[in-house]
């Protein structure tokens, strides 16, 4: 017990309270946000490459066989989607990128400039992201009104404040 008789002893500790000071960090730009998800895109593509040739051959046969289509060109796919999948995988878990993000140099970060869980990246900027492509019209009008955020001076767009992530410079 305090000697002083006008400290209330039973009065919650007094400590003094600051904020967390963050480490600075540069946001990613436009541009390079673009460039991540191009090359994305393209590797995807090219993922998807073997099926849709094999498919394309398929159609215009004379004779279609479906084992063209999901024959060797759906195993190449498959083969490359699990090995993409995977790499891309290992990539976000370590440092928040993406094959393309890592070609770029920029990472997804928490806002506060922490690291992103896997979990965080994997279903609040993406899976929550894609749900509103399953309705008709309604995915394709999001989808432009997700990236036109981006313009905003946090360059967040709508999937970014879903999941309280940024892009920054690697």
């Amino acid at each position: 017990m305090s000697s002083d008789p006008l400290q209330n002893a039973y009065a919650p500790p007094q400590a003094e309270v600051q904020d967390p000071v963050s480490t600075a960090f540069e946001p990613a730009s436009r541009a390079l946000r673009l460039g991540g998800w191009a090359i994305d895109a393209v590797i995807g593509l090219l993922i998807m490459l073997p099926l849709l040739l094999g498919a394309g051959f398929a159609v215009v046969s004379e004779s279609p066989d479906p084992t063209l289509a999901f024959g060797a060109g759906g195993l190449i796919t498959a083969v490359a989607a699990i090995a993409w999948a995977i790499i891309t995988t290992i990539l976000v878990y370590r440092n928040g990128q993406t094959i393309g993000k890592k070609l770029v140099g920029i990472k997804v970060v928490r806002s506060d400039g922490s690291r992103a869980s896997l979990a965080r990246i994997f279903w609040l900027r993406n899976v929550v992201n894609m749900l509103p492509s399953f309705v008709p019209y309604l995915g394709m009008l999001y989808f432009f009104i997700d990236h036109a955020f981006i313009f905003d001076d946090k360059r967040q767009c709508i999937h970014d404040k879903i999941a309280d992530t940024i892009v920054v410079m690697a």
